[in-house]
């Protein structure tokens, strides 16, 4: 189950390589199923997914509302979130310790999860360009990473219920400012420029979320493997993540959670090698693939 947003906004199914607008399936089949988007889709919770999910497959089987993925050109899927996306910071081992090493700190793992945000204004689409901002930075750097999409809101989330409120994943790219990071202290603005949260292509449904051991977050760069990790090295996993920032605080459907970035990030190599305009990045995460996008002036 496998849901994108279409370039008008509307609500999209990927089977294979065909891509299925829901809102004309809808019409055509004479649907009562009325969900406009993924935001909608994801507040509805997972009935209304199976039953969109099952009318995306009658009208792959009539080829109804069909149109080729090579054709499509989706927008992230959530391109507007109800608030900040929500952020982990050194929540990979061998990360801390590349981050730690080259800004002088500690590279012991952290004791609680680091938790900032990313603006919503941030988002962008696959295939979109990522500004270089070079008369702000000269050090743009890239973070792969698994992201969570909330289904079921509420707070003070057990660790043991906190899979149950995931509605589905998806791959982030949490571009990164690396002198901004140091210039303000913290990392909201470094990482909050339009354009700095390439998310997408799909957001794929829990049911058919494999295990995290089964899961690779990977990050190319013209072509060049720089990041590789599995999911279940997370320091700080998905339960844990989400008891804590459920805690005391309320979480909505739709909240965004990127859970972190694995080693080799661009500041991590010496000498560092920061994104250039021109540079191409591909973030590749299991079961969603690959999100594609240039580095512009």
């Amino acid at each position: 189950m496998k849901f994108l947003t279409l370039e008008a906004g509307q609500l999209g199914a990927l089977i294979g390589d065909t891509v299925v607008d829901i809102a004309e399936a809808e019409r055509a089949l004479s649907s009562q199923v009325e969900i406009a988007s993924v935001q909608a889709l994801v507040a509805a919770g997972d009935t209304v997914a199976a039953e969109v999910w099952s009318l995306a497959q009658q009208a792959q089987a009539a080829n109804i509302a069909c149109h080729p993925l090579a054709e499509v050109q989706p927008q992230a899927p959530i391109p507007e979130p109800l608030r900040n996306i929500l952020c982990l910071g050194k929540n990979y081992v061998e990360h801390a310790q590349e981050v730690g090493a080259k800004m002088q700190q500690s590279t012991k793992p952290p004791e609680h999860p680091i938790i900032f945000t990313k603006a919503t204004t941030s988002v962008t689409a696959p295939g979109d360009p990522i500004p270089a901002y070079q008369e702000l930075t000269q050090k743009l750097d890239y973070e792969a990473e698994l992201a969570l999409v909330l289904g079921k809101g509420g707070r003070d989330f057990s660790e043991a219920d906190a899979w149950g409120h995931v509605f589905g994943y998806t791959a982030l790219n949490d571009v990164s400012a690396r002198d901004l990071q140091k210039t303000h202290y913290q990392w909201f603005r470094a990482q909050s420029l339009d354009g700095f949260a390439p998310m997408g292509p799909v957001l794929v449904h829990h049911s058919v979320m494999p295990a995290p051991k089964d899961i690779t977050v990977q990050c190319f760069v013209n072509g060049e493997l720089r990041q590789s990790e599995t999911f279940d090295h997370l320091i700080f996993d998905v339960p844990r993540i989400i008891a804590t920032l459920s805690s005391g605080m309320t979480l909505l459907p739709g909240d965004i959670i990127a859970t972190g970035t694995p080693a080799g990030v661009g500041m991590g190599f010496t000498p560092p090698k920061y994104l250039q305009p021109g540079d191409e990045v591909v973030v590749d995460v299991t079961g969603v693939g690959e999100l594609r996008n240039p580095v512009i002036k």
